[in-house]
């Protein structure tokens, strides 16, 4: 059968990766084609666009953008409708994943989403038209299916794909490492990787080697031409793409919010969660999302377990105030506790292969 995978960031193109793989184990004739990234073709999937062409962050971005995203719809539609797949898969990317959606509809396509749009954070009104427009949706957060519910849709939750890479936490917390190792995590677009690199990197913790993870897709000119900027040079560390190498080797990290904050998470990291954007998209964003934190740690639990310093409050000395309080033994404790706590409400391993076993049967006709 012919699948057409449609992933717009790092996070999509590592899952939709396991997904293909999982795919590939039930149906190994699989025809793949489809936009992603590196770890997507890995898999056996043509990729025909990289996820670095697609990413923008902000409202204020995405207009300045418009005429690049809807020449990108245009060719993501021409390419689809040449390829004819048995089952279109969209891969999280809502703003536009949900257009595709919906235009897939009319060609009559069979659509799966897999990875739900967080719809429920900034416009719970779009659930109406995904009921319409999918007819398949696989949630990996523990409380997205009551909220489609909600909505008269039925879902499957498969757990979180994290679980399928991630190794259990050890049964005793790691000590600190002499000297400290603090993780920077700047994000995956290159716009807020410009905006948030300078503002980790001002951090003052003396006899701390801070390292930073740069994301897949990205130029290591990049990361070398802030750090340079910075004037900061000693003690930092940069290597890219092995953020899961050196999650298990710092004792705290600093996240951009995101996919991230969850992984940081899973690997037991004590983190703090920092998010500065342009100051029209933090006033439109205030007035339209409506959820109480920016960290799935902290959505997931329904409580702060995390520290999160959003705009004004992301500073390099609110930033080094809570590196200092993570090292503690009594915060590192409770940080540990909650994320033993986080990863049962996630389910166990096996995602991936669940949500194949859904696509699969949806591409051969069935529901």
């Amino acid at each position: 059968m012919r699948y057409y995978l449609l992933a717009g960031e790092a996070s999509g193109d590592l899952h939709t990766a396991h997904l293909v793989t999982a795919i590939r184990a039930l149906d190994p004739d699989a025809e793949l084609r489809g936009w992603g990234g590196d770890l997507m073709a890995e898999a056996g999937v043509e990729v025909v666009k990289h996820y670095r062409e697609l990413a923008f962050m902000g409202f204020v971005e995405v207009v300045q953008n418009l005429p690049t995203i809807l020449g990108n719809l245009k060719r993501a539609k021409a390419d689809i409708l040449a390829y004819r797949p048995d089952v279109l898969v969209l891969i999280d990317y809502p703003g536009f994943n949900l257009r595709i959606a919906k235009w897939a509809r009319r060609q009559g396509l069979r659509v799966a989403y897999y990875i739900s749009p967080q719809i429920w954070a900034w416009n719970s009104g779009r659930a109406r038209a995904i009921e319409r427009d999918v007819d398949l949706m696989l949630c990996i957060l523990p409380f997205e299916p009551a909220f489609y519910q909600k909505y008269g849709m039925q879902t499957t939750f498969v757990g979180h794909p994290l679980l399928d890479v991630i190794p259990p936490l050890p049964d005793e917390q790691p000590a600190l490492h002499s000297p400290r190792r603090v993780l920077l995590l700047p994000g995956s677009r290159q716009q807020e990787i410009a905006r948030m690199l300078p503002l980790m990197l001002a951090v003052d913790l003396p006899d701390t080697e801070l390292v930073i993870a740069g994301a897949p897709g990205r130029t290591r000119e990049l990361y070398e031409t802030l750090i340079a900027a910075s004037g900061r040079s000693d003690g930092v560390s940069l290597y890219m793409n092995r953020t899961y190498e050196w999650l298990p080797r710092v004792d705290a990290a600093v996240v951009t919010s995101g996919t991230a904050t969850l992984e940081t998470a899973l690997f037991g990291v004590p983190q703090v969660v920092v998010y500065k954007g342009s100051p029209v998209s933090y006033w439109l964003a205030r007035r339209l999302i409506n959820v109480s934190y920016i960290s799935l740690v902290n959505l997931i639990l329904d409580r702060p377990l995390v520290s999160e310093l959003i705009q004004g409050r992301a500073t390099p000395t609110t930033i080094t105030a809570e590196l200092q309080q993570l090292l503690h033994p009594d915060r590192r404790t409770r940080l540990w506790q909650g994320y033993r706590e986080l990863r049962q409400m996630l389910g166990g391993p096996g995602a991936s292969s669940r949500a194949a076993t859904a696509i699969v049967r949806l591409a051969s006709g069935n529901k």
